[in-house]
């Protein structure tokens, strides 16, 4: 069903609307793993932001934020990572950019920010769980979260996180609705998600991981990221917090975008080193190896709730 909803949409919608729909309708219907819960639902177009979020929400007092962003040879989608973060003018953010020695004209980007930012660091290492933990480990930030170097924060998230985060001190991690964009930074399509469902998380990771902050309370509890992982390590970690109890908020904003482009390692990956560490996680964490069969038939309300959402917002009856 993801093969024939992505072909119609390859044709720049010359089929009628109505194919598309009925695609889609189906697939909500019998929903299958390995479908995310978003969609293609446009021809590339400017990213359109609505105009409060550009209004800063946070109170008084602003919690320190630490963003880390790991980076290895991508230049070319670099600065605009760098500027959606910066152009936050969150006043207590803590930006550490942790490269991995690259050789495309990633240093002479970050030359040029470097006065912005907190830490800047250049040299091989062990791969991103690494590299994220040489981040981390500098940083001092109440506030947690890392950017890959191709994807962008939207307007005003960080003052949306920190107040949230204030005014509810029971929560220990966040995470949104996502943002999907092409290589040129256009809009493709969008993730909406139903309320968090930790049960689901065991059996399949769906949370937007540049949508995602925590609290260094819950980190210092799981101690960082398995450095073991390649693909998984952001699914691993969300386990780990819930685990020891953390309680976690899926906020009724956008607040990421996620790039699709050839050279990422979700597209790369995903049929070898992907599957494997996913599967090596569910027998950790279910305690066994489980079929696509059981997967699906678990997931399957959690999809179908997503399905849902994702209509209710097209519609306008779910404002975000």
């Amino acid at each position: 069903m993801r093969e024939e909803v992505e072909a119609l949409v390859a044709q720049k919608w010359e089929n009628p609307p109505w194919r598309y729909w009925a695609a889609v309708l189906k697939w909500s219907l019998f929903p299958r793993e390995g479908w995310p819960p978003y969609w293609w639902h446009r021809r590339p177009r400017e990213l359109r932001i609505p105009p409060w979020y550009r209004t800063p929400s946070s109170p008084p007092g602003h919690v320190r934020i630490t963003v880390v962003t790991p980076s290895y040879n991508q230049a070319r989608f670099l600065e605009h990572t760098l500027r959606s973060v910066l152009a936050q003018a969150y006043p207590n953010l803590e930006y550490i950019v942790q490269d991995g020695a690259s050789t495309d004209g990633t240093t002479e980007i970050l030359s040029r920010y470097q006065k912005h930012l907190a830490h800047v660091a250049s040299h091989p290492d062990r791969g991103q769980a690494h590299a994220l933990n040489l981040g981390f480990a500098r940083s001092s930030g109440d506030i947690m979260a890392y950017l890959n170097a191709d994807d962008i924060l939207l307007p005003g998230t960080l003052h949306y996180v920190a107040a949230f985060f204030q005014q509810h001190p029971e929560i220990d991690v966040v995470y949104g609705h996502r943002v999907v964009m092409d290589e040129q930074g256009r809009e493709i399509g969008r993730w909406v998600l139903p309320p968090h469902d930790t049960q689901v998380l065991y059996w399949t990771d769906y949370i937007p991981q540049e949508t995602l902050f925590w609290r260094r309370q819950i980190w210092e509890r799981v101690g960082g990221f398995d450095e073991t992982l390649q693909f998984a390590l952001d699914w691993d970690l969300i386990l780990r917090f819930a685990q020891v109890g953390a309680r976690v908020v899926r906020l009724p904003r956008f607040l990421g975008a996620f790039r699709v482009h050839t050279s990422q390692k979700t597209s790369s990956q995903w049929e070898t080193l992907g599957r494997q560490e996913v599967v090596q996680l569910q027998r950790r964490y279910l305690g066994r190896e489980v079929t696509s069969r059981e997967v699906e038939k678990v997931i399957r309300p959690y999809l179908r709730r997503a399905f849902w959402y994702y209509v209710g917002y097209r519609i306008g009856l779910l404002r975000y």
